[in-house]
């Protein structure tokens, strides 16, 4: 079966319910998206938003204060926010791209190679969370001379490491605290070495009841782990489809595939959000053109209507303030603009 860009596009819209919203707990729709993009502090509440009948901010914060929600580094290397469970799982599959970092990345490579760090960091963080300079004092104390952020940088891609609050409250702020996530959470740490087998096609199969169909590459491009290939062809009870490209999809064959026709209304985005980060073919939300306009405005937030990126906002003052708008919209879409602004503001107010 051949799938069109249109029933893709309408596909990922359904699956991130974001054609219509749905009455599922904050905790139910971030394990549905298996995390949500939470380099600024906005975006994950702004995704909530977008997606959920209704939301309590200060609900998310008081969970992350609790640890039922955690903020570390996960899915290619950048800060999530995930359910405890989750973050151990997550964080120990995309293990392999944190290690890949440390060893690539020009400014961590003066730690890359040193031995017993594991064990430094642990007795750095014995006595309980720190700072981020603390921290990388510590780790200076057992690597003289070795530079500060460099130590810094492989601990947080050694180990999984919490962002603790109040940074990523609700109107909250503060400096970076670390600490251990086993510790923080009291969930078991997930051994590295029993993910691949075990555990990934199960993290796999969710990618795509929320994300899917998808190619390999799709699911390279979420994770930012490589040769995915041969491990989606032995998960069990996937079925099969072509884009017009003839790219082959992969699918749990009990998740609901659009017709192409469903209307696609007004909603309002973070700066960043999985929804148009999970693909390899960026253009099954942003079209031609577009993206590069997100781009050059990476501090603006967006726009979706009709199925894709159409412009740009940013709070000001607690208000939305439109940027930017790529297309002309439509009368109905024009008056949903209106009510998604007027939603959002009445969030921000809170």
């Amino acid at each position: 079966m051949i799938l069109t860009e249109r029933q893709l596009n309408r596909t990922l819209l359904l699956r991130q319910h974001l054609l219509s919203r749905v009455t599922l707990t904050p905790a139910e729709m971030i394990e549905h998206l298996v995390g949500l993009q939470a380099q600024e502090p906005l975006p994950p509440f702004i995704a909530l938003a977008a997606r959920l009948e209704s939301l309590d901010p200060y609900s998310v914060s008081a969970q992350l204060e609790s640890s039922a929600f955690v903020r570390l580094s996960s899915l290619r290397s950048t800060i999530h926010m995930h359910t405890a469970a989750d973050a151990a799982l997550i964080r120990a599959w995309t293990q392999p791209v944190h290690d890949y970092y440390t060893q690539r990345i020009e400014i961590v490579r003066p730690a890359a190679q040193l031995t017993g760090f594991v064990e430094a960091v642990e007795d750095v963080l014995a006595l309980g969370a720190l700072p981020n300079a603390a921290l990388e004092a510590g780790l200076v104390e057992h690597f003289p001379g070795v530079p500060a952020k460099a130590l810094g940088l492989r601990a947080r891609n050694e180990l999984p490491l919490v962002q603790l609050p109040p940074r990523g409250l609700w109107k909250g702020s503060g400096g970076l605290v670390y600490d251990l996530l086993p510790r923080w959470t009291g969930v078991a740490p997930v051994v590295v070495d029993d993910v691949v087998p075990t555990l990934a096609p199960e993290i796999v199969r969710r990618y795509l009841r929320a994300f899917g169909p998808a190619t390999a590459a799709d699911i390279t491009t979420w994770s930012a782990l490589t040769r995915l290939g041969p491990l989606i062809k032995r998960i069990e009870g996937l079925v099969t489809y072509r884009d017009e490209a003839g790219k082959t999809l992969y699918d749990v064959p009990d998740a609901p595939i659009a017709t192409g026709e469903e209307y696609a209304p007004v909603r309002l985005l973070g700066v960043y959000d999985n929804l148009w980060l999970a693909h390899a073919n960026r253009e099954r939300i942003t079209a031609k053109g577009t993206r590069k306009e997100w781009g050059i405005a990476r501090s603006a937030s967006v726009i979706i209507a009709g199925g894709h990126l159409v412009g740009l906002w940013k709070p000001v003052e607690g208000k939305v303030e439109v940027v930017k708008l790529f297309r002309d919209l439509t009368p109905d879409e024009r008056d949903e603009l209106a009510e998604e602004t007027s939603r959002v503001d009445a969030l921000l107010a809170s």
